[in-house]
């Protein structure tokens, strides 16, 4: 599927291109699925988001597949190797590559955001990039694990440093990421509190593991997490939303409580009180962009685990804009994932 404009469906189309050839450190992947990402959305629509995109574009982040082609390179991974890959890919080269922060290389290149993606047969991807599938997870599972859970990974462990016995509060509590990061704290032997907007993510935040779900905008909240807490508070709070959940993620946290800020989906300016912050010992964290150790981390302990996110809807290649609409409406629960 090849993106030649901005707009809706109506700017894709399902064109033959040349397939990929390997470089020396690369490897051609045949797609079995591909997981569709709000990012997608967001370049179809315009304008784009990550620096170096470029019309016509292929996109598509997350995949699952089986290796076709490696480069002269390459000896860890073999044809027919079932693989998934980290979606940013790095130049390679770079001080931030070298140490594996390819998420801050000074010339990124994400699959499916500025270099051709998996919403197509084959894709090319950086053979360092490449995690190989246990055969006890099916590749429809494994498709779901990529961003999500890397990221979620990063969030929960590697900057909230979340404890067993802890306290986690998550907002969006059915999205992908936040699935992710309640799978992971359950794992982790924390106790989760999860925010949704229906009955159904409610649910979908309790089958996942959640101890505690509260409706969005509910006014007792700050004082039901206090109680559940036995009066100390959340520990750690992720919050990707923004401006609507600010006050609430202050609010139920507890004496040196940790804030994960990683989105802004409802907008990014808000006012707070220094002395709110300081007095309270409450720490602000930043989430940026992973690692490739976190990756690494993340998937070993999906594979370990048998960790996924839910499936919300499944369409062929060619019915690409119906799956667009479905991601659009904003009610799934889980992944929109594509067969080519």
């Amino acid at each position: 599927m090849v993106q030649t404009d901005f707009g809706g469906p109506e700017a894709m189309f399902l064109q033959d291109v040349p397939e990929p050839l390997c470089g020396p450190c690369d490897v051609v992947v045949e797609v079995a699925y591909c997981g569709l990402n709000r990012l997608d959305l967001q370049q179809l629509k315009g304008p784009a988001v990550i620096p170096g995109f470029r019309l016509p574009h292929v996109p598509g982040m997350d995949f699952a597949g089986t290796v076709v082609s490696t480069g002269s390179a390459v000896s860890s991974i073999v044809p027919g190797d079932r693989v998934i890959a980290d979606p940013t890919q790095g130049c390679g080269n770079c001080p931030h590559c070298a140490v594996g922060d390819r998420a801050y290389c000074v010339s990124p290149r994400i699959l499916g955001a500025n270099v051709p993606g998996a919403l197509a047969e084959y894709v090319l991807v950086s053979a360092e990039s490449v995690v190989p599938v246990p055969e006890s997870m099916p590749l429809s599972a494994a498709v779901t694990l990529p961003t999500a859970f890397a990221t979620a990974w990063y969030a929960v462990h590697t900057v909230g440093s979340l404890a067993a016995g802890e306290t986690l509060v998550v907002h969006a509590g059915a999205s992908s990421v936040s699935l992710a990061a309640i799978a992971l704290a359950k794992r982790a032997g924390a106790s989760v509190v999860a925010f949704a907007s229906s009955d159904e993510k409610l649910a979908a935040a309790g089958a996942a593991g959640a101890d505690l779900v509260l409706r969005n905008g509910d006014p007792d909240a700050v004082k039901t997490i206090t109680a559940f807490t036995d009066g100390a508070g959340a520990d750690l709070v992720l919050d990707h939303v923004g401006t609507d959940t600010w006050r609430t993620s202050l609010d139920c946290l507890g004496i040196r409580g940790r804030l994960l800020l990683m989105g802004s989906t409802s907008g990014d300016q808000v006012s707070f009180s220094l002395r709110e912050v300081f007095h309270r010992g409450l720490k602000l964290l930043g989430v940026g962009g992973y690692t490739s150790a976190d990756f690494v981390a993340a998937t070993s302990a999906c594979f370990a685990d048998g960790l996924r996110v839910p499936t919300a809807a499944r369409f062929p290649l060619q019915d690409l804009a119906d799956a667009w609409d479905v991601l659009s409406a904003r009610d799934t629960i889980g992944k929109v994932v594509i067969e080519p």
